[in-house]
């Protein structure tokens, strides 16, 4: 029999299986692993209280609750979610009374939610009843797992929701007995759907109108935005930068020193996440972008962090999991291998509001990437909790996966520019997440009139697959379903599951610095940071009248409270897949979400809740 069968018919009489899965795209199988190879090997135990996450995040994010804005300080959410006591016991015992591994080998993380142990290759298949391989990507970095799957006892299974490295793959690794190094690689990548176009004459682009060029006043004129702040050192907004995006500080001054002479000779503020370093080389697309706009609609007024997330070093999917654990401790482990794991556990300040313009996983039904994402989600739910907006552009891919459009096949696979079914795309698609897509004024237009959905690029939005749709966006969702969604066939997306964007903003002709000269850039990542930009001012106004910050804002956004705060885009549509993807509609639509933001009236209807 294969293995593969033979794991199978183990799991009906031993315990639970992780079920097996295709070799990850991107990386081709090369060997069996040495089996004297060391591999840290965690378990992430199952937390408690999760099925009662979002009863306690809308007690303080429903406007119609009395504790509306009453956030939880981090120790009562570390608290409410350890793994209980038994949790640990169980998975302790079966490691130590029956796979035989000595006690002091088994490490518990600071937050109690991680047990970490450093075994060879052979112990690792022993225990878990696998065949572990080496994985090799394009450029020659290599990856240990066993696609093949894994079982747990039934007893033990129910308390772990994941074990790392398995048919969940980690970092990229060169792998051998002696030393092991970490190299940066995973499926994330920035919204790149946007064309970067070169300006000859700034002037003439700056005197042209916000259909050919969107400048730092254009914004302030679409989204009604006058913003001096009033909150002194109170108030707190990020960016979050991941992999090689950095930043030049002559491309700042350039800009500043045309559109916000305020801020010249001013630079973010670096909260260095895994040793991230901006001045580093590296792309200047992202970065710069967001730092730019940020810090020009916010003025010198209002500091702005950059959480500069470092090139990958653990044994984990993407770079999310470093900000996180920086922020609350999660993902951390005990005396990793060598110089492996991540190395800020809690502690990195937290701003009030977070905006992220990457993509990191598609949001699809995957064993290998469900649990990754579900965990992710969680500990982002988990944040919100305690205060923290998190804004993330919505992708630049239509209703298809990333700016490569890449969309389901029958077989599980994904296939780029293509035909198949609709693919989300995280983090736009968690619910405690705040996703933004990309409008642009119609040609000839005002700023006075709505705006459109982008047609240079596809903006993204559509279902996820992964959460299903929280009650807050019940009523708006299905009236658009009912009402506006076109008729395609019940396997091309999920009715049922979470809808995105929540609002969208300008994505295009938006002229920024880079590189020493002028360009035209955009996408859903300059959306999402001058969202983010109006919740940090929403904030401050808050913070000066003794306020709390808003942290996790969807409930309200789709509470009739808001009902006029926004700018409703009826225009657009996202295609992909070989389809047009969905159009906008009065209403909620999963192009342009609720529409673009009017700054006074979102102020005023956020200044009204206690």
């Amino acid at each position: 029999m294969r293995l593969t069968q033979l794991l199978a018919l183990a799991a009906v009489i031993l315990g639970v299986t992780a079920a097996p899965q295709v070799i990850p795209s991107g990386l081709t199988l090369q060997r069996r692993a040495d089996p004297d190879a060391l591999i840290p090997l965690r378990f992430s135990l199952a937390q408690s209280n999760l099925d009662k996450l979002e009863t306690f995040v809308l007690d303080v994010a429903d406007p119609r609750s009395p504790n509306y804005g009453k956030h939880w300080s981090p120790a009562q959410v570390r608290e409410t979610f350890r793994p209980s006591q038994g949790a640990i016991d169980t998975v302790n015992g079966w490691l130590t009374d029956h796979a035989g591994i000595h006690a002091d080998k088994i490490k518990l993380s600071p937050n109690g939610d991680i047990l970490h142990l450093d075994v060879t290759i052979a112990e690792a298949e022993s225990l878990l009843q696998a065949e572990y391989n080496v994985y090799s990507d394009e450029d020659g970095n290599v990856r240990v797992g066993c696609h093949d799957g894994y079982i747990l006892p039934e007893h033990v299974s129910k308390h772990v929701d994941l074990v790392w490295p398995t048919v969940h793959f980690g970092g990229p690794r060169s792998f051998s007995r002696r030393s092991t190094s970490i190299i940066s690689s995973s499926r994330f990548g920035r919204e790149s759907g946007a064309p970067r176009l070169p300006i000859d004459n700034i002037a003439a682009f700056a005197e042209s109108g916000c259909d050919e060029s969107v400048t730092l006043d254009c914004l302030r004129a679409l989204y009604n935005f006058d913003f001096t702040p009033v909150s002194g050192d109170m108030n707190t907004v990020g960016v979050a930068e991941f992999g090689a995006s950095v930043y030049k500080p002559s491309d700042l001054d350039l800009f500043f020193n045309s559109f916000r002479s305020d801020q010249v000779g001013h630079t973010p503020t670096l909260i260095s996440v895994e040793g991230g370093d901006p001045t580093e080389s590296g792309d200047v697309d992202e970065a710069t972008l967001d730092i730019e706009l940020m810090m020009g609609l916010l003025g010198s007024g209002q500091n702005l962090s950059l959480y500069q997330i470092g090139k990958t070093v653990a044994v984990t999917p993407d770079p999310m999991d470093e900000l996180l654990a920086a922020l609350d401790g999660s993902y951390c482990s005990l005396s990793p291998v060598g110089s492996e794991g991540i190395t800020d556990c809690g502690n990195k300040p937290r701003t009030n509001v977070i905006s992220i313009s990457y993509h990191l996983h598609p949001d699809i039904n995957d064993p290998a990437i469900s649990p990754v994402v579900q965990r992710q989600c969680t500990e982002i739910g988990k944040l919100a909790l305690t205060g923290i907006t998190f804004i993330a552009s919505s992708g630049d891919g239509g209703v298809a996966y990333s700016q490569f459009e890449e969309c389901l096949q029958p077989d599980g696979s994904l296939v780029a520019f293509g035909n198949g079914s609709f693919v989300s795309q995280l983090p736009a698609s968690c619910p405690y997440i705040t996703a933004v897509g990309a409008t642009s004024v119609v040609p000839g237009a005002s700023t006075d009139q709505a705006e459109e959905s982008t047609t240079i690029f596809p903006s993204g939005g559509g279902f996820s697959n992964n959460f299903p749709r929280p009650a807050w966006q019940n009523y708006a969702v299905q009236n658009y379903l009912d009402n506006f969604a076109p008729s395609y066939a019940s396997s091309v997306f999920n009715r049922s599951g979470r809808a995105y964007p929540d609002v969208s903003a300008n994505g295009w002709p938006i002229v920024i610095a880079q590189n020493g000269g002028f360009i035209q850039s955009g996408g859903t990542s300059a959306s999402a940071p001058i969202f983010a930009s109006l919740i940090a001012a929403v904030n401050d106004a808050r913070l000066a009248t003794g306020k709390s910050p808003v942290g996790f804002i969807n409930p309200a956004l789709y509470s009739g409270a808001f009902a006029d705060a926004f700018n409703d885009v009826k225009v657009g549509s996202n295609p992909a897949c070989g389809t047009q993807g969905f159009p906008a509609a009065p209403g909620w639509d999963p192009v342009s979400g609720l529409g673009t933001p009017n700054f006074e009236k979102l102020k005023n209807a956020f200044l009204a809740l206690p």
